[in-house]
């Protein structure tokens, strides 16, 4: 960061040797004023209509909370889907604010995001903290909850096969900058016959045998996709029993369609595996579990694509050390999140630690694969301090090894995980985004600004 009285002190400062008893307060400061590129959410700009999600309904009826209030609420799957938004929404906060204590870190983060604009965190309606989202201009609140959250920039998850989508695009209407895009393929590649239905829809002549000129109009479709939305990269999730090997259709789609295509236009492939889809159909959205998967799918994939860069990350715990010791195998292979179930502090602070102490700092560490806007508060809020500590204790063991550490370091260090290494992998060459935060109390405002 420059030096605004020109004295040279700061740079001095970056460039000293940090005491032991001030690392923690230094590993503290970096994380907290350190932007980050979110890089996997379900976010859209308010442009996008009904698709962009915000405020205390929408984040009372996320389908962590709604599966949680099922535990202890007297109602049934049946007659809660029966009940408007503003009324499930009642019902989650009565049930797990009002009657139990939010001590999950699902209805902790809710507590977050709202300390986080000063409202009661103890209220016994939700009547007076409806009055506030309500009053929020749509963009200003964005740009509150980015800056808050110090994200400076999200990547959407952008699905062609979507009709809400396609709609939205197809008006070529420019929309915030800071949401990029990502090429979804979830449709394309786990439910191929009613993705071959819209396809023809639109216009190429596809076969559900993937005979004739299939694979040819498939490319043309991503082609023209690609051209339209300008994706960083690629992504799909996969079930816990995805394997490589099989002659199957989505690994005919992933061998002849999408992985040429990412060579063509020199795109990451990120993979997401171990979804085990309707665990218990009743919960709709909430009813979706997991399962161990096979690593060996991944570095198979990336023994046979070493020209393509793969993002990888897995829903089970058990997977995780698998990853570490795979990606170390593979240049060509970037771990990155806590995805899901597990974006819990215990489980992020084990994973984290996991991955420095195997890949240093060449890996990303966190995405909030947020569905609400506010979500960025709270889990980017909750993630970073699990990170500090983490790195904190990093970097006391290479001081107790006896090697010396500066600021400097550590905010280079720092700024690799947040944004360095997803930038570097996307091909991006835009400047990194540097953040000066003024604070003087919880509530302190902080600034963007660029060096």
């Amino acid at each position: 960061m420059a030096d605004p009285n020109g004295t040279g002190k700061m740079n001095a400062d970056n460039n000293r040797i940090v005491e032991k008893e001030n690392l923690r307060r230094i590993v503290n400061n970096v994380i907290d004023t350190t932007a980050v590129i979110d890089i996997h959410t379900h976010l859209f700009p308010f442009e996008f209509n009904e698709l962009s999600l915000s405020g205390i309904d929408e984040l009372l009826t996320y389908h962590y909370l709604v599966a949680e209030t099922f535990r202890s609420a007297k109602i049934s799957p049946d007659d809660f889907w029966k009940l408007t938004k503003p009324l499930q929404a009642d019902l989650v906060w009565q049930t797990l604010f009002v009657e139990n204590s939010p001590l999950s870190e699902a209805t902790c983060g809710v507590i977050s995001v709202l300390d986080s604009f000063g409202l009661d965190t103890n209220a016994e309606n939700l009547a007076e903290i409806r009055d506030f989202f309500q009053s929020r201009e749509a963009s200003m609140h964005i740009s509150d909850v980015l800056e808050t959250a110090l994200v400076s920039e999200l990547v959407m998850t952008n699905d062609p096969l979507d009709a809400r989508e396609v709609e939205i695009w197809r008006k070529n209407q420019p929309f915030d900058a800071r949401f990029r895009t990502a090429l979804r393929m979830d449709r394309l590649l786990n439910r191929w016959q009613s993705s071959a239905e819209k396809l023809n829809g639109q216009n190429y002549k596809v076969e559900s045998n993937m005979s004739g000129q299939t694979v040819r109009e498939v490319r043309r479709f991503l082609d023209e996709w690609i051209e339209r939305m300008k994706p960083l990269y690629m992504a799909v999730s996969l079930p816990d029993d995805f394997v490589f090997s099989t002659d199957d259709t989505r690994n005919r789609i992933i061998n002849e369609i999408v992985l040429p295509t990412a060579r063509e236009h020199s795109l990451p492939f990120a993979l997401m595996i171990g979804v085990r889809r309707n665990v218990n159909p009743a919960l709709g959205a909430a009813g979706d579990g997991l399962g161990r998967a096979d690593v060996s799918a991944v570095e198979q994939i990336c023994v046979e694509n070493p020209d393509v860069r793969f993002l990888a990350t897995f829903l089970s715990r058990e997977n995780q050390h698998e990853l570490c010791v795979s990606a170390r195998k593979f240049s060509n292979l970037m771990p990155f999140g806590c995805w899901w179930f597990l974006n819990n502090p215990s489980i992020i602070s084990e994973i984290t630690r996991e991955r420095l102490e195997l890949l240093g700092t060449s890996f990303i560490p966190q995405h909030s694969d947020a569905r609400v806007l506010e979500h960025l508060i709270y889990k980017w809020r909750h993630s970073r301090r699990v990170i500090a500590e983490s790195l904190y204790d990093a970097y006391e063991r290479l001081l107790n090894a006896g090697r010396a550490v500066t600021k400097k370091e550590i905010q280079r260090d720092v700024t690799r995980m947040f944004s360095g290494n997803f930038r570097e992998w996307t091909g991006q060459n835009t400047p990194e985004k540097i953040v000066t935060v003024n604070i003087s109390s919880n509530k302190g405002k902080r600034i963007f600004t660029l060096e």
